[in-house]
């Protein structure tokens, strides 16, 4: 029965795929489910070789890009994802940067453009599950953003998908994970300098509410794990490796998710993708 199901994720960047759905894209292939990777720009506003941030002297957005697709392919390997799609659009960079200057960044495609090709790869693949952003969740990038809106848009207008599912994450989860890294002496950001505005932590909030799904990712925890490391150019000295293996297990060991969209009626709350499908 696996073999006839495929899932298809839909993501902004390189790196966002291993750190947000790298469990159940791991455990589905495992299983011998489809899995489909749309990754939408080529990460070129991410750091250059030393961590040279965008503007600065030395940051090289074709590299950067290059390398940036080389750590997406070998993250795929590890999650064992059956297709690469890659829309190759341009990074748009973050909020507060002055990407609406260029008319080739992703979050100016128009939406119609990006969402007719999602859907004609929904239509070659024929998905019954599609995972993206939630677009008004505490992370207000503009490519998740976008890339949300889209694919979200070509779930409905192909009306293939089964079901439609948003990323999510507890919030409460991060409080462990700041608390279990400043007690083994990790330097980290105090409450102010991690950049969560009020109404990024209402909307965080508001979408730990709307959680439907949890998928039990902890027999494929360090396949997540390897697919995150594999993006060195972003993480090599990242928070990320420091954190304790007990509380990596207990805040990473779970996927959860918004279930946006069901055509199988299946009673919530899941801990299944493929719920009503089997």
């Amino acid at each position: 029965m696996a073999e006839n199901l495929t899932l298809m994720a839909v993501h902004a960047h390189p790196d966002d795929e291993a750190s947000s759905t790298g469990g159940v894209l791991a455990r589905y292939s495992s299983e011998g489910v489809r899995t489909v990777l749309v990754t939408c720009t080529n990460g070129e506003f991410g750091d250059s070789p030393g961590g040279i941030k965008p503007g600065g002297d030395g940051h090289d957005e074709e590299q950067v890009a290059e390398i940036r697709l080389a750590e997406l392919r070998e993250s795929c390997k590890h999650l064992g994802v059956t297709e690469l799609e890659l829309l190759g659009y341009h990074d748009s960079g973050m909020l507060e940067w002055d990407y609406k200057g260029r008319p080739d960044a992703f979050c100016n495609v128009p939406l119609a453009t990006v969402s007719g090709r999602i859907a004609g790869l929904i239509e070659q693949y024929r998905p019954q599950v599609v995972v993206t952003y939630d677009e008004n969740g505490g992370y207000q990038h503009p490519d998740h953003v976008h890339a949300a809106r889209c694919a979200a848009a070509a779930v409905a207008d192909s009306g293939i998908p089964a079901k439609l599912y948003l990323t999510a994450m507890r919030i409460s989860d991060w409080a462990k994970i700041w608390a279990a890294l400043r007690e083994a002496g990790a330097e980290v950001p105090d409450e102010d300098e991690r950049g969560f505005s009020d109404e990024m932590r209402r909307q965080a909030e508001a979408a730990e509410r709307r959680i439907t799904t949890t998928v039990d990712i902890r027999p494929v925890l360090s396949r997540k794990r390897a697919a995150l490391m594999s993006h060195a150019s972003q993480i090599s000295e990242s928070w990320f490796s420091q954190i304790p293996p007990e509380i990596a297990e207990q805040v990473f060991g779970q996927e959860h998710f918004i279930r946006a969209r069901d055509t199988t009626g299946a009673p919530v709350p899941e801990d299944d993708l493929f719920a009503g499908l089997r």
